[in-house]
């Protein structure tokens, strides 16, 4: 394996990673794309076969690429791949694949990359990563004694495979909404949060909403506050399918259970439950643990931003990272990235001039 470099390294090739690959390209940078997927698609080459691109949150178009009109009974994770590999055809980033990032080190004044396939030294970082990767796995008392399934949501597949069994679903976000909405059709299902769901009957605009959370959600990483998730800031819409599983009777929510058995689960009220089947809608953290060694989390948890540039390591950006989660918070936060890592490369550059003379 060789050590190389580049002026700038992008850590991930998802839809933020190629938002800024595009910008830095026209921008005329030396840079590399590092993606860990074995092909064009991100995250979405691994959502469930039933989320069809009617159902997903809209797709926005990556920058210099208008999307065709998407078939509203696709599965995203073929649509969506489609688009991301058209873009690199297109505009040809140089992106390497499969390549998995495992650390980031300082050698000032540089940062060093270090991968499965040698080491990048560079001189700015913006980071792609989102959060696939990283799903949030709960732990509760009994839960190694189950005999029954327990998946995440990033293990499933369809509802087919969960076809009569009875299923404990835990989560009170959109995915798990969305999947207690389909398995509940197929099989008996028992819906766990650790708060009552909030579903707002506010007359929802989404551009009026998604103002609002932005502006929380910039609030809390200016302020080097952990960002909670998307329903966390929003609520949960009244959408056709949640208003179908109200009609059937299946947004029954319980109140978490307190321990895991062999065969079920411990409610709150101490009564037992028999489930063969836990399924974790519990969402994802950002997928960051490369950066451990740069020492970027506070004492809450959480990364202090100005921007997209983290404030005490100005070499990195996180972007697909909170404010900027959505497909058209991506893109905007890619350009945004650049500019500021021009911005930065150009400041170095006159001081070096200065310190020479």
């Amino acid at each position: 394996m060789t050590d190389r470099s580049a002026t700038v390294v992008v850590i991930g090739g998802g839809q933020s990673g190629l938002s800024a690959a595009y910008h830095l390209q026209r921008r005329g940078l030396d840079f590399v794309v590092l993606d860990a997927e074995p092909a064009p698609g991100g995250a979405w080459r691994h959502r469930w076969d039933s989320l069809r691109m009617a159902t997903v949150n809209g797709i926005f178009d990556l920058p210099g690429l208008t999307q065709n009109p998407p078939d509203p009974g696709e599965p995203s994770r073929v649509a969506v791949p489609r688009y991301f590999a058209e873009f690199e055809r297109k505009f040809d980033p140089p992106v390497l694949r499969p390549v998995r990032v495992t650390a980031v080190r300082r050698a000032d004044p540089d940062l060093v990359v270090e991968t499965d396939h040698g080491r990048w030294t560079t001189k700015a970082i913006i980071n792609a990563t989102g959060t696939w990767t990283n799903p949030v796995r709960p732990h509760y008392p009994g839960q190694e004694t189950f005999r029954g399934l327990q998946l995440h949501t990033s293990d499933y597949v369809s509802a087919e495979q969960l076809a009569g069994r009875r299923v404990a679903i835990v989560g009170g976000g959109i995915s798990a909404l969305q999947l207690l909405a389909e398995i509940s059709q197929v099989a008996r299902t028992f819906w766990y949060t650790r708060r009552e769901p909030y579903f707002r009957t506010d007359g929802f605009e989404p551009e009026v909403a998604g103002r609002e959370t932005i502006a929380k959600v910039v609030a809390d990483v200016e302020a080097g506050r952990p960002t909670g998730s998307v329903v966390s800031y929003t609520g949960l819409a009244w959408t056709p399918y949640a208003l179908d599983a109200k009609r059937r009777g299946v947004l029954d929510r319980r109140p978490m259970f307190t321990a895991i058995e062999p065969t079920g689960v411990r409610e709150a009220d101490g009564t037992f439950t028999s489930v063969d089947t836990i399924l974790w809608a519990t969402g994802f953290k950002a997928a960051l643990s490369h950066l451990d060694p740069l020492g970027l989390r506070n004492a809450s948890g959480g990364i202090r931003m100005i921007g997209t540039q983290v404030a005490d390591e100005p070499r990195v950006h996180l972007i697909g990272f909170g404010p900027s989660q959505s497909t058209v918070g991506a893109n905007r936060a890619g350009r945004e990235a650049v500019s500021a890592v021009v911005r930065t490369l150009t400041r170095s550059a006159v001081t070096m001039g200065e310190s020479t003379t």
